[in-house]
C-alpha cells in the first residue's frame, strides 16, 4: 500500500549517504530524506544527526515512480520548529535607525510620500511606485554629485 502524502509515520534509518538517509517504512517500502529535510539547521554531514538503525519519525512529501520523498524536520511539533523569518530582498540592506527629532537625513526629499502598505496593490502597482521612488533619488543624488565631480576646466 502506498504510503499518504501528508501522513506521519514511523521508519528505521537503513543507510545514510552524503546526500540523505534511507528510512524503512512499514510495508517493507523504503523512502528518501534528502538532507535539507533532516534538520531545521545546516546540515553538512548526515552522520551528525543521524544513526544508521535509529527509529525516526517521518512527514510523507511526495510518492511519485515508486519513489517517496520524506522529512523530518517537517514532522516535527510546531513548538520545536523555529519561526520562519521574513526573506530580505536581494541587495537590501539592514533597515536604517529612525533620525532623531531636529535631525535631517542626507539625500531625503521633502516631498517624499510615506509609502502606502501594499496588501491591496497589484504587481505593476508596486512596480510603478519603485520606479518613480527610484528615479527621484537617482535625480537627487546626482544633484548633489554634480557640484563635487569639478569637471570644468581649469584656469592658467
Amino acid at each position: 500500500m502506498e504510503p499518504q502524502v501528508g501522513s506521519i509515520l514511523e521508519g528505521r534509518v537503513t543507510s545514510i549517504t552524503k546526500f540523505g538517509a534511507f528510512v524503512a517504512l512499514e510495508g517493507g517500502r523504503s523512502g528518501l530524506v534528502h538532507i535539507s529535510e533532516i534538520a531545521n539547521t545546516f546540515v553538512n554531514d548526515v552522520h551528525d544527526f543521524l544513526q544508521e538503525g535509529q527509529t525516526v519519525k517521518v512527514l510523507v512529501l511526495s510518492t511519485e515512480n515508486g519513489k517517496i520523498n520524506l522529512s523530518i524536520k517537517k514532522a516535527l511539533p510546531p513548538e520545536q520548529r523555529p519561526a520562519p523569518r521574513a526573506p530580505r530582498p536581494a541587495g537590501a540592506s539592514a533597515p536604517r535607525p529612525a533620525p532623531r527629532p531636529g535631525q535631517s537625513r542626507p539625500f531625503a526629499r521633502a516631498s517624499q510620500q510615506p509609502i502606502p502598505p501594499s496588501g491591496d496593490q497589484s504587481f505593476e502597482d508596486k512596480l510603478k511606485q519603485f520606479l518613480s521612488s527610484s528615479e527621484g533619488k537617482m535625480a537627487d543624488l546626482n544633484r548633489s554629485i554634480d557640484g563635487k565631480r569639478g569637471g570644468g576646466r581649469r584656469r592658467r
